[in-house]
This record gives C-alpha cells, sequence and structure tokens, in this order.
C-alpha cells in the first residue's frame, strides 16, 4: 500500500470518528504535519476533506500554524534573570525541541520504511499465494477436462459394450434357435428313422411272405416245375426289388445323419464364437472400470492439493493482516504529555 493510500485511508477513518467540521480539518492538519511531513495548506485540507466552504480549511490552517508557533515559544518567568537571557533559554529549549521533533520525525519516517517494507514481502507473498492458487485452480480445470473427456470415453465404451450386449443377447437368441431348430431336426430324423424301420419291417415281412410263398410254390410245383420256376424268379426279382429299396432306405438314412452331424457342429461352433465374444467383452468391462478407479483417485489427489493451496492461502492473508494492523499500530503518534505551558 502506497503513502498516499494510507493517508487517504486515515482521513477516512478520522472522517467516521470526527462529525465536527473543524475538528476534522484539525486532526488532519496534524496528520499530515506530524505523520507524514507535508506541509497542511487549505487547498490539500479541502482536497482530503470536502466538508463545508474554503473559509473553513483557511481558518483552521491558520489556527494551527498559530497554534505551533505559540508551543514552539517558551517564556522563561523569573525575577532574576535578564530579558536576554530568558530570551536565549527560550530558543535555547526550542531548538531542542524542534531537534527532538525532527529525530522523532525521523524515527517515525524510519519505521514507516520498514512497515512499507514488510507489507511489500508479504503482499509478494500474497501474490505468490494466489498465483499458486490459480496454479492449482488451473490443474484442477486441466485435471476436470481429462476427466469429462474420460467420462465420454467411458461412456462411449459402454455404449460400445451395450451394443456388445445386445449383439451377444442376439446370439443368444441365435443360437436358442438354432437349438430349436437342431431339436426339431433330431425329431424329424427320428421320425425318418421310425418310418424307415416301419418300411424295414415291412419289406422284411414282404420278403418273408415272398419267402413263403416260393416255398409253398415250390412245394406245389413238383408237378408243375415250369410253374415253379417262374414262380421262383418272380420271387427273386420281388426279393432284389425290397433289397434295392431297403439300400435306397439305408442310403438315405446315412445322408440324413451326416446333415444332422454337419447341422450339429455348425451351431457348437456359432456357441463358442459367441461364449468367446462374451469373455472378451467381459475383460474389456473390467479394464475401463480399473481406469475409472484411476481416475477417481487422481480426481481426489487434485481435491486435496486444491484444499491445502487454500488453506496455504488463508494463512499468508492472516499473516498480511497481522503484518498489517501492526504497520497501523506502529505508524499512530505517540500521545503528547503536556507540562506547564512545554509541549513535544
Amino acid at each position: 500500500m502506497s503513502t498516499e493510500s494510507e493517508l487517504l485511508a486515515e482521513v477516512e477513518a478520522l472522517k467516521v470518528k470526527f462529525s465536527d467540521t473543524r475538528a476534522l480539518y484539525r486532526e488532519v492538519c496534524a496528520l499530515l504535519f506530524f505523520r507524514y511531513g507535508v506541509t497542511p495548506t487549505a487547498n490539500k485540507l479541502y482536497q482530503y476533506v470536502r466538508r463545508g466552504s474554503m473559509n473553513v480549511p483557511t481558518e483552521e490552517v491558520g489556527k494551527f500554524w498559530d497554534e505551533l508557533r505559540h508551543n514552539a515559544r517558551i517564556d522563561i518567568q523569573h525575577p532574576d534573570l535578564p530579558e536576554e537571557i530568558k530570551t536565549l533559554a527560550a530558543e535555547a529549549i526550542a531548538g531542542l525541541w524542534r531537534h527532538a521533533s525532527d529525530a522523532a520525525r525521523g524515527e517515525l519516517a524510519a519505521a514507516r520504511l520498514e512497515l512499507q517494507a514488510d507489507a511489500e514481502r508479504a503482499r509478494q507473498g500474497q501474490e505468490a499465494a494466489e498465483q499458486a492458487v490459480v496454479n492449482v485452480r488451473n490443474a484442477m480445470t486441466q485435471l476436470q477436462l481429462e476427466l469429462e473427456q474420460k467420462n465420454e470415453a467411458l461412456g462411449a465404451v459402454q455404449a460400445s459394450l451395450e451394443a456388445e450386449r445386445r449383439s451377444q443377447a442376439a446370439v443368444q437368441a441365435r443360437a436358442q434357435e438354432l437349438q430349436v431348430q437342431l431339436e426339431q431336426a433330431r425329431i424329424q430324423q427320428q421320425r425318418q428313422q421310425e418310418g424307415f424301420s416301419a418300411d424295414l419291417a415291412k419289406a422284411r415281412e414282404a420278403v418273408h411272405t415272398a419267402q413263403e410263398r416260393a416255398a409253398a410254390a415250390e412245394r406245389r410245383s413238383l408237378t408243375e416245375i415250369d410253374q415253379e420256376r417262374q414262380a421262383r424268379a418272380k420271387a427273386d426279382r420281388a426279393t432284389e426289388a425290397l433289397r434295392e429299396k431297403l439300400a435306397d432306405a439305408e442310403t438315405r438314412e446315412r445322408q440324413s445323419s451326416l446333415e444332422h452331424a454337419q447341422v450339429t457342429t455348425r451351431m457348437h461352433f456359432e456357441a463358442n464364437t459367441s461364449k468367446a465374444a462374451l469373455q472378451h467383452a467381459v475383460e474389456a468391462q473390467g479394464d475401463l472400470q480399473h481406469e475409472v478407479e484411476a481416475l477417481k483417485r487422481q480426481l481426489g489427489e487434485s481435491q486435496q492439493a486444491t484444499i491445502r493451496a487454500q488453506a496455504e492461502a488463508q494463512t499468508l492473508q492472516a499473516m498480511v493482516e497481522r503484518l498489517t494492523a501492526l504497520g497501523n499500530a506502529k505508524s499512530r503518534p505517540a500521545p503528547r504529555k503536556k507540562s506547564g505551558k512545554t509541549e513535544p
């Protein structure tokens, strides 16, 4: 804080303390002359106080100088001393008083300079603390931006994971559908096997019947050899046809079994692929969860650093306020003691 700022602050304090305009002008005169070493004039007084008309500061400045000259003049009242000695003694005492006043003003100026240096150091410390707070805030803002970016990336990954989950659900639905189809194919195959078994039983029965007919014909053809040969040939042809039907049925059965095995293999492969994709998605979600935990720890550390910086700034502010209060206490003039007609 500059000297002019300190002077304006003390004048404002005097305005609050003194409601009488003339008393306020007298106090400002004493403040300018004794504390700041400034020669009070009517213009300066009115510039600082700005109350009443210009006659008031003019009159109060005159009274101030009359009182100062009166205090600087010391009368030696002694009946035995000549007037010249009285005058010399009064001037010597007045000189001592002026010398003491000059020494006091010099000490006051040195104290003021020391307090100004302390205030400047405190101000520099406060500026450094404020800069540290700004740096911490900037770092916190940067971390918040990075966290927002990570949150956005996490949202994108979660959306991707959700899409993967939907895809996995679709794959599972497809697997269930394939399972249903497999079950239907198994039922159809079972039905085909049952039909084939029924056809085979019928064919065997027909063969057995043909064989019986052939045997009966052979017994009856003892006398009818030609007819028996013809009947045997017909039975052989019928048997061959039945055997061909049986071979065709067995071929169809093997083909159906092969197709069923291919469908089963394909469905198992798709199910294993879906399980692998689901496992990969779960692992990706775990990695993302670890990244989120790391970001939360970084945010907690940043908040703790910010709290420490704010505490340091508050401590420096309290030190500045104490130094300012100490400077104001040192800069107040010492109370003047009156002893007879002599005043310091």
